[in-house]
Formats: C-alpha cells, sequence, structure tokens
C-alpha cells in the first residue's frame, strides 16, 4: 500500500496526491458481486493514494437510475472534493439495458456539471458478466484515480 512516503504515487506526481480530499462513493447494490469489487478496488486504491478512511463516504442504493439521486445528495452537502459513481448494467434481452445506461451516464455528467463536482463515473455498461467481471477491479482503481486527479485539478484552476 501507498503512503505519504517518498516513492509513492502521490509524492511522484502530485497530481495523485489523495491527502485531505473528502471523497464520496455512491455504490449500486444491482449485480452486487460486480459492484462490491468495484467498491474495493476504487477503497484500496483511494488508500493507496493517501485519502484517509475517515474520508471515504461509501453508500449504497438499489441500482443505477438510483445513483444519480444519492450523488446529487452528496453534491448538495458541499463537503466533498469528488464523487464516484459505481454500478454494473449488462445489456439483456429488451431495450432496458439502452434506458438504464443512458439514463444513468447522461445523469451522472449532469449532476458533476450542475455542481461543479468532479465524479468519476464506474457504471459498467458490458454485453455479459464475463465482461463485468474482466473490468471490475481495474475500473474501480481507474475511479479512484479520476476522482484524486480531477479534485486535484479543479482546485489548482479554482
Amino acid at each position: 500500500m501507498f503512503g505519504a512516503d517518498k516513492g509513492t504515487v502521490a509524492a511522484i506526481d502530485p497530481r495523485m496526491n489523495g491527502k485531505k480530499l473528502k471523497i464520496g462513493i455512491v455504490q449500486a447494490r444491482f449485480n452486487a458481486n460486480i459492484t462490491d469489487a468495484l467498491a474495493s478496488a476504487c477503497k484500496a486504491e483511494l488508500l493507496a493514494l493517501g485519502v484517509a478512511e475517515k474520508d471515504i463516504t461509501h453508500i449504497t442504493v438499489p441500482g443505477a437510475l438510483e445513483v444519480a439521486v444519492a450523488l446529487q445528495g452528496m453534491a448538495e452537502k458541499s463537503s466533498y472534493d469528488a464523487l464516484v459513481a459505481l454500478g454494473c448494467i449488462i445489456r439483456g434481452e429488451t431495450y432496458h439495458f439502452e434506458l438504464v445506461a443512458n439514463e444513468s451516464g447522461a445523469a451522472i455528467t449532469r449532476i458533476g456539471l450542475d455542481y461543479q463536482l468532479p465524479i468519476a463515473n464506474a457504471v459498467l455498461t458490458t454485453e455479459n458478466l464475463e465482461q463485468a467481471e474482466a473490468r471490475q477491479e481495474e475500473k474501480g482503481r481507474d475511479a479512484a484515480r479520476v476522482a484524486v486527479e480531477m479534485a486535484n485539478l479543479l482546485e489548482t484552476i479554482g
């Protein structure tokens, strides 16, 4: 695990320094086997980047469409430097996949823009369970990195 010592990602690249950041995570419980892995990887990476465990708030919601409502509630609190959206939408036999994927993605983006708050979107949209499993850890880590980097970027330009 990374810390604040020489040689850590945060020491090498200040954009990736999570110290002093408060991060909120909203995880959809639908497809929990995938979203639990996303959340574990995301939290582990946030800790590795120096975010204190006490500065990570993790909540769950029923599914991908509910993620945006929780993100909006967290954004309104104005106490987070960045948020992370975690979910998994797997294509089925109906149009429902497109509806959930498009609406959840658009809502997540809109909240980030409306509140000028970075939101790392790691709501996976895959054709099948195998694709989701192949991406669950990497995308969880990626979401943590995006949240930290974008929070630091907005701090420098704001």
